[in-house]
């Protein structure tokens, strides 16, 4: 009897919390709130930690309301007491059903994808976390529901969130983020340009702020050089770095894709790129591109001219993917043409987030290095039991290792809770990229 009751006061606690954000004019809230418990239909442990948190939550906006409504109360010497009786009730319904939905009982019930249940649960929190403070901190519109429907931008959050706790599942697989992320990355590409083509053709809603800039990763850096401002795009590409390091290059960089399949097109065995190649052409082209941003603004250089300069190094960048990469089976751009690629691995060695091998079990047999497209597994490498520089934590080795011998490390963590917490993050991210990122 006592599940039942308690499922039943988790989907009250829901709804109570829906018709609050409809009180408040919340009405995209209040369906996203509404819609929340249907997750435990599902029986999964994701679920009931999502329901659970949004309880417990919950719980915490009905002390602050019923202090609220009984300050109000006694400004205007109105009765408050049966009001903070039934609030506190509220409360505490709300507050039971949370911790009831943590408890030894509920995760009986919700047993389906236990081994995945926190990271994905942690992956919608976060996504949904980022999301609503972008959406309220924006000076436009951000998300692409506010835009075509104003007030509905909490059901994109929602949608986004569940594709966030998705892929924190399916990447717990290592085989499976193997094979899973090249097609996520190149969804996220394909948004990325189709909403810049939609907008080109006379769609406004689909671009940003309608004022465009060149997708080249490079102007990330070059960008507020010139412009003497505009530095949006370098604290999102820092802040990203500072969390996953240079998984940025593997996993959210809009034209990284595009060269992770052109090597996909060339030998299966890809041909390793010089590590001098790896240092010096990303050097060389970060010098260029940054003194060359400078001195066109010291000269005076018109923006058209500064414009048509920088997409001849983006459409060189986009030959040497048709031509290097695929020929290479490598991914000759990002690993020795892309200056950003290079600044977001200098900047991921500030963080402890590390790919490395277990030289103990490791049999030397090159399958990682052959899986490794961006010539950071060497046998040099190899028997140092460290990636070198170009490593962008994007995982292939660990998936495609058949010893168990690669993987994640973060000081202080157990492997396995490393890996879960990368990935978890990488998911997050994923889904605020999706949600968010447009020229």
């Amino acid at each position: 009897m006592t599940a039942p009751l308690m499922l039943t006061l988790a989907v009250l606690g829901h709804l109570l919390l829906a018709a609050h954000a409809l009180r408040q004019g919340e009405w995209a809230l209040c369906a996203a709130l509404a819609a929340l418990p249907l997750l435990l239909l599902t029986r999964r442990g994701a679920a009931r930690l999502v329901a659970a948190l949004a309880l417990v939550l919950g719980a915490l906006l009905w002390v602050d309301a019923g202090l609220g409504f009984v300050r109000l109360r006694l400004a205007f010497g109105q009765d408050w007491l049966r009001l903070a009786l039934i609030i506190g009730g509220v409360t505490l319904a709300s507050l039971a059903a949370g911790l009831w939905l943590l408890g030894r009982r509920a995760q009986e019930l919700f047993h389906k994808g236990r081994e995945v249940e926190f990271p994905q649960a942690v992956a919608f929190a976060l996504a949904a976390v980022l999301l609503a403070v972008a959406r309220a901190k924006a000076s436009v519109p951000l998300l692409l529901a506010d835009r075509f429907l104003p007030g509905s931008g909490w059901l994109e959050i929602l949608a986004l969130s569940l594709y966030a706790a998705w892929l924190a599942g399916a990447f717990a697989d290592p085989a499976r983020h193997k094979r899973l992320r090249p097609r996520v990355w190149a969804l996220f590409s394909a948004v990325f340009f189709g909403q810049l083509l939609l907008g080109l053709l006379g769609l406004q809603d689909f671009l940003m702020t309608g004022r465009l800039h060149l997708p080249v990763p490079a102007l990330i850096a070059a960008g507020p050089i010139f412009r003497g401002g505009g530095l949006f795009m370098a604290i999102l590409f820092a802040s990203t770095v500072l969390l996953v390091g240079p998984a940025w290059c593997s996993h959210l960089c809009y034209i990284g894709a595009w060269d992770d399949a052109c090597s996909r097109l060339g030998p299966k065995l890809p041909a390793p790129v010089s590590a001098r190649w790896r240092l010096w052409g990303r050097a060389t082209a970060l010098v260029l591109t940054c003194g060359g941003a400078l001195a066109l603004r010291l000269l005076g250089v018109d923006a058209l001219t500064a414009v048509w300069l920088a997409a001849g190094f983006g459409l060189a960048g986009v030959g040497v993917m048709l031509v290097v990469s695929r020929r290479l089976g490598v991914m000759a751009h990002c690993t020795a043409y892309c200056p950003i690629g290079l600044a977001g691995n200098l900047l991921g060695r500030l963080i402890p987030w590390r790919v490395r091998i277990d030289l103990g079990t490791c049999t030397r047999c090159g399958t990682c290095s052959r899986a490794c497209r961006y010539s950071a597994l060497s046998p040099q490498d190899i028997e140092t039991g460290t990636p070198a520089l170009s490593c962008t934590l994007c995982g292939d080795c660990i998936g495609a290792c058949p010893h168990d011998s690669m993987h994640y490390r973060f000081p202080g963590l157990p492997r396995p809770a490393a890996r879960a917490a990368f990935l978890t993050l990488v998911a997050a991210l994923s889904a605020v990229f999706l949600g968010v990122a447009r020229i």
